[in-house]
């Protein structure tokens, strides 16, 4: 998984969030997903970057393969 990504208990109930922030991956690419360009979503989300958005890109690609994807949950 990409370092920019942590699905922690603590944060956000364990769903998968932008590391440092409490932006959900699924808002990015819900935004995405519903025409937004990555200035938009920097813009609405100060605490981002377009990198941290390609990372939740990589992300959902990878999950949309359908294979098993171990992760280390945090403590």
């Amino acid at each position: 998984m990409n370092r920019r990504i942590i699905i922690d208990p603590q944060i956000c109930h364990g769903k998968p969030v932008i590391e440092g922030t409490r932006v959900l991956v699924s808002n990015i690419l819900a935004d995405l997903a519903n025409g937004a360009i990555m200035e938009d979503i920097v813009n609405n989300y100060p605490n981002i970057t377009k990198e941290d958005i390609q990372a939740a890109l990589s992300f959902g690609s990878e999950l949309a393969q359908f294979e098993t994807y171990s992760i280390e949950m945090k403590s």
